[in-house]
């Protein structure tokens, strides 16, 4: 089969390697197709906890092709996408139920083979149907499981108003969710129109067109689902009194961001921060079948996985990309 295989960071070509054979309790998924994401730009440069070699992608949805012995969950032919976060379950913080914070964590695609490739094997228990949904709606399943896990770390107030920096596929999910979960007003600002005209269609209450500086208004929830360090050094300022700073885009491991320390102190401001998830999936796709969260649109460029490079660059550079995907 054809598989992106990575020797080093930065180094990579697509190969030639064996179909893997499920195990007892393991299921084989024949790729339909894989998203590409901001995350595989650090994992293509080494950051992101990488380890190589490594076949990347972590944003899933296929078929069943083959079950292991005793996997009673999924049928062969059933439509399905992977949770790529593998927790230990046990060390202290998993016994105590706070998975995502595990000391040993792992996933697809990051430490250990993922999906940019024809075949994939994955234990059952990881494995979750998305029969019945649209192939483009269902391969939006882990960015939607990290935008559950950002609602539930915002604790949304009934009426209050959400301002979400980002208009990039996991910043339009989380935006959906703030609207959809209590928040009486979402304003999503961007650099780039037509991804703020896709969040109008998708329902947003209001859109900001930004180079640099700050919209008006503060608000009780402020997002930061780009990564920038300059646009999360502005966050705590727009954040009303009270109100919660979500550092929700990933940077490297060596930058930093300043705030003030009194104002966090004097006006009360929490500042948390939202890394992937790990019990999220099942009521992300919950989301998805009902609509709450709206993927139409998002989809913008495909690529086979010869043109994994080609894909890197679109999400790196090409300003007309939004959702780039790989298929199988």
């Amino acid at each position: 089969m054809k598989a992106v295989v990575y020797d080093a960071p930065r180094s990579f070509e697509t190969r030639d390697i064996p179909v893997p054979e499920p195990g007892p309790g393991e299921v084989r998924i024949k790729v339909i197709q894989v998203g590409v994401c901001g995350t595989d730009l650090h994992i293509h440069n080494g950051d992101f906890m990488a380890k190589f070699p490594l076949i990347p992608g972590h944003e899933l949805v296929g078929t069943v092709d083959a079950l292991g012995e005793g996997v009673t969950r999924v049928k062969v032919g059933e439509q399905v996408s992977v949770n790529p976060n593998v927790n230990c379950g046990r060390c202290e913080f998993c016994l105590a139920g706070r998975p995502i914070h595990c000391t040993s964590l792992q996933g697809y695609g990051s430490n250990f083979p993922g999906f940019f490739a024809e075949y994939v094997v994955a234990p059952e228990r990881l494995v979750f149907s998305t029969e019945g949904l649209p192939i483009d709606t269902a391969v939006f399943t882990e960015p939607a499981s990290c935008a559950t896990h950002g609602l539930e770390r915002i604790r949304v107030f009934p009426g209050s108003s959400a301002l979400v920096f980002g208009a990039g596929p996991t910043g339009l999910l989380l935006a959906q969710l703030l609207k959809t979960g209590g928040a009486s007003t979402v304003t999503v600002a961007a650099p780039s129109q037509f991804k703020l005209d896709r969040a109008r269609a998708l329902g947003i209450d209001r859109t900001i067109l930004i180079r640099r500086g700050d919209p008006d208004g503060a608000r009780q929830a402020v997002v930061e689902a780009t990564g920038s360090t300059e646009v999360g050094e502005i966050c705590t300022p727009l954040t009303r009194n009270g109100g919660t700073v979500v550092l929700y885009g990933v940077t490297t491991d060596d930058e930093t961001i300043a705030i003030h320390p009194f104002d966090v102190f004097r006006r009360e401001i929490s500042i948390v921060g939202s890394f992937a998830e790990i019990t999220s999936f099942d009521a992300a796709i919950g989301f998805l079948r009902s609509g709450r969260i709206r993927t139409d649109g998002i989809i913008t460029h495909r690529f086979g996985l010869d043109e994994y490079g080609a894909a890197l660059e679109a999400v790196r550079s090409d300003t007309t990309a939004h959702k780039v995907v790989i298929v199988a």
